[in-house]
């Protein structure tokens, strides 16, 4: 059966409503670095953005870190204005290792397709500078 490996968490935060896996998680030497998106309600609508957590890898259902602030958030008009608004949705990663670029690749509103760019360095020492999660994550 398969294992929880975490869920929307409860109260205020900005993945409250439900959570979901975006492309497959990237493999390092600190574990599986995955991005997910995460949906909250706001003034009539959801607002979905993306995170950023940190897998075990030998035990992948186990969260090691997880950001408590998205990494990505609709801004853009493209991803605000469409079939379904104020939606960024995480669906490929590539790791461009020489140029230390992580690429992400995302749905926009439903109605187009983005590129979000990021060092990888960057993003690993964000991810390894979050709190462990103290109980379910």
């Amino acid at each position: 059966a398969p294992k929880l490996v975490m869920s929307a968490r409860a109260g205020s935060w900005w993945d409250t409503v439900r959570i979901g896996m975006g492309p497959p998680p990237l493999r390092t030497p600190h574990g599986w670095l995955g991005f997910y998106r995460g949906v909250k309600h706001l003034a009539g609508t959801l607002l979905y953005r993306v995170g950023v957590v940190l897998l075990d890898l030998a035990r992948p259902w186990r969260v090691l870190r997880r950001g408590e602030d998205w990494v990505m958030s609709p801004t853009e008009p493209y991803e605000r204005c469409g079939d379904a608004p104020n939606v960024v949705f995480p669906t490929g990663l590539i790791h461009d290792e020489p140029a230390d670029r992580l690429r992400l690749y995302y749905g926009a509103a439903d109605t187009c397709a983005g590129l979000a760019t990021a060092s990888y360095r960057e993003t690993m020492a964000y991810v390894l500078s979050c709190p462990e999660p103290t109980g379910p994550a």
